[in-house]
């Protein structure tokens, strides 16, 4: 007697059409789930995942409930005569519900693994959401999606408790071949079982097999791209090119002005200045609020109060309500890990953000006169992890000015460099900056990189500005302990006015003569530990009022503490008026070459410490 098998094409008919409408449905539910952030966010979830966590005989009876004759959608498709209970449909539904958490589940994982930087970028290059979606998270969340799909359509295969509650066991119109086995069993007829158990098994690991051998190719040409990239690792020359910022329209520049306050759980953010064509450096330590004020002016964070106007255009006005989406306030921005497109070439990086509607000739012409700007030319058909860090960071650096920004957000690009290629990438971004038309914001915690690249600083501690002014100003007369502290200084004394040049150095036990004014509200002194200098021993009684040598002002004898060496300097602590009782009891830290540590290092203590009152700062304000 011939096998009946219309089993098998039920079940793969149902779960077919089940795994489809779970696809869709389950994408966009993760989607959706993604960005919501509501009150009944856990209940949702609940439900969503419940028909993984209850028994199918349980789920089938909800569906039956509510399907049913005197189900609220039972009594809906009455009225046009159609129901679902006990025929194909029915099979269909229940195998959808019980399959659509997997689906769920797994999308949603593989859209929270996209690095958020990503998206940021997407946004401020003029990306809408629907187009975020299609072009950079549904590419980047194809192995989960399809894994979750092969999961989806196994699970639908195999269904058998909700299917036989709501659809019931029917041969040839709703049973399926879970429902074959059962019933096969109950007859005795094992032959017949074990035939549809190796059916269903083979199915579904033949589905789940081929997705681990697409994913392990995957796997293997990345790695295949990153050996390519190490053996391809370059000395990145920094020489500016020829052509500057070729295509780049002048931007009618008006400057910036921000003046904005953020609030955050122990975090609040306040500052006010403005910039224009001159790069304006961001300096401070990890969570002054460097990042969150570029992240403000790219759109990607609400300040609560104050504006924001570029140009003339109001980017963010709380007062007036209005406050422009990322994609609209023509701002290019450099995150510190460049969030190139992995799954994009080079040259669809670079064209990402160039203006819609452009012929494919103009979009190749402008592509490539953005890679030679940046010394890259026939990289255009390389993907982003077959480039060195360099590259990417030029790479990127191209994208955002392609989309011609009124303003350039650069935060820490130079962070994942190794200093050798730091070195390098300065010389050619300071090139790049100079030709730029725009407003540049540049964040750094690095104070030499600050110094080179920026002619003003804006300084941050705790999400408020503490000094705004010149790179001079801030770094030859800082305002207070925390800015010079910022700017290098490490050597800090409590002060005290005595007369219009001196003053007594509380901590240091010592009274100095200035040159610069004396604050009104004088509240420190510094100096920077390099330049400390040192006097040959100078024979003659010194003052113990005073405490400085008779021949030669601001000079008090010194004895060494302790040293740390660094490849080229000597790093020397340093007790004043007395030797030390312990490796924390010093007074001073002096920086000397190496040269010069030769030749001191001998000498018999004590030495002679010069302060110079030219190099003397004096600070205000709280320490």
């Amino acid at each position: 007697m011939p096998i009946d098998l219309t089993p098998l094409w039920i079940s793969l008919k149902t779960s077919l059409l089940a795994t489809i409408i779970t696809f869709f449905v389950g994408i966009a539910a993760a989607y959706w789930m993604l960005g919501y952030q509501g009150k009944w966010k856990s209940l949702i979830e609940g439900i969503f995942v419940s028909p993984l966590i209850l028994p199918p005989t349980v789920v089938g009876f909800l569906l039956l409930m509510f399907f049913g004759k005197y189900g609220p959608a039972g009594q809906f498709l009455e009225k046009f005569n159609f129901s679902i209970v006990f025929n194909w449909y029915g099979a269909a539904i229940a195998a959808t519900v019980v399959s659509f958490p997997l689906m769920y589940r797994t999308a949603l994982g593989a859209f929270e693994q996209i690095d958020q930087n990503l998206l940021l970028v997407a946004k401020t290059l003029g990306a809408s959401q629907w187009t975020m979606f299609w072009r950079i998270m549904l590419p980047l969340s194809i192995p989960g999606v399809l894994a979750g799909t092969t999961l989806a359509f196994a699970r639908a295969l195999g269904e058998f408790g909700a299917t036989l509650m709501l659809a019931g066991n029917i041969p040839g119109q709703t049973q399926t071949m879970p429902l074959a086995i059962y019933f096969a069993v109950e007859a005795g007829d094992n032959n017949e079982a074990w035939l549809w158990s190796l059916v269903i098994m083979g199915t579904s690991l033949s589905g789940i097999v081929a997705v681990n051998i697409w994913q392990s190719a995957r796997e293997k040409r990345g790695r295949g791209g990153e050996r390519k990239r190490g053996r391809g690792e370059e000395s990145e020359r920094g020489s500016r090119g020829a052509g500057g910022q070729r295509g780049q329209a002048l931007i009618n520049n008006s400057g910036l002005f921000v003046d904005i306050e953020k609030k955050l759980s122990g975090f609040e953010l306040k500052v006010s200045f403005s910039a224009d064509k001159e790069p304006l450096g961001l300096l401070g330590g990890s969570g002054a609020g460097k990042s969150m004020i570029l992240r403000c002016l790219a759109g990607v964070e609400t300040p609560t109060s104050g504006r924001i106007i570029l140009n003339g255009r109001v980017l963010f006005d709380a007062e007036r309500k209005i406050n422009l989406p990322a994609r609209d306030r023509r701002i290019g921005f450099l995150v510190q890990n460049y969030a190139l497109f992995p799954h994009m070439t080079v040259a669809q990086n670079i064209a990402f953000g160039l203006p819609k509607g452009l012929s494919s000739t103009s979009v190749k012409q402008q592509v490539e006169a953005q890679l030679i700007d940046v010394q890259l030319q026939g990289y255009s058909d390389r993907y982003p992890q077959e480039l060195s860090g360099g590259q990417q960071q030029r790479v990127a650096l191209a994208r955002a000015l392609a989309s011609v920004p009124e303003a350039l957000l650069l935060d820490e690009p130079f962070s994942a460099l190794d200093t050798h290629l730091r070195s390098q990438l300065e010389q050619q971004m300071i090139a790049t900056l100079a030709d730029y038309q725009g407003t540049t914001l540049f964040v750094t915690h690095n104070l030499e990189e600050a110094y080179r690249i920026c002619p003003n600083l804006l300084v941050m501690d705790f999400g408020q500005k503490v000094h705004y002014g010149s790179k001079y100003e801030v770094f030859e007369h800082p305002a207070t302990v925390s800015v010079a502290q910022l700017t290098g200084c490490k050597n800090f004394s409590q002060a005290i006015a005595l007369a219009p040049q001196q003053i007594e150095a509380v901590d240091w036990r010592c009274t100095l003569r200035v040159v610069e004014p004396i604050p009104d509200e004088l509240s420190s002194l510094g100096i920077r530990a390099h330049h400390i200098t040192f006097k040959n021993n100078l024979k003659s009684e010194s003052n113990p009022h005073l405490g400085f040598c008779r021949e030669s002002e601001n000079t008090f004898p010194c004895w060494l503490v302790k040293t740390i060496e660094t490849p080229h300097r000597m790093t020397l602590f340093l007790k004043l008026h007395s030797s030390s009782t312990g490796n924390q009891d010093y007074h001073l830290i002096a920086e000397v070459f190496k040269e010069k540590w030769t030749t001191l290092k001998d000498q018999p203590f004590p030495w002679y410490v010069h302060l110079d009152p030219m190099r003397l700062i004096l600070m205000s304000g709280e320490r």
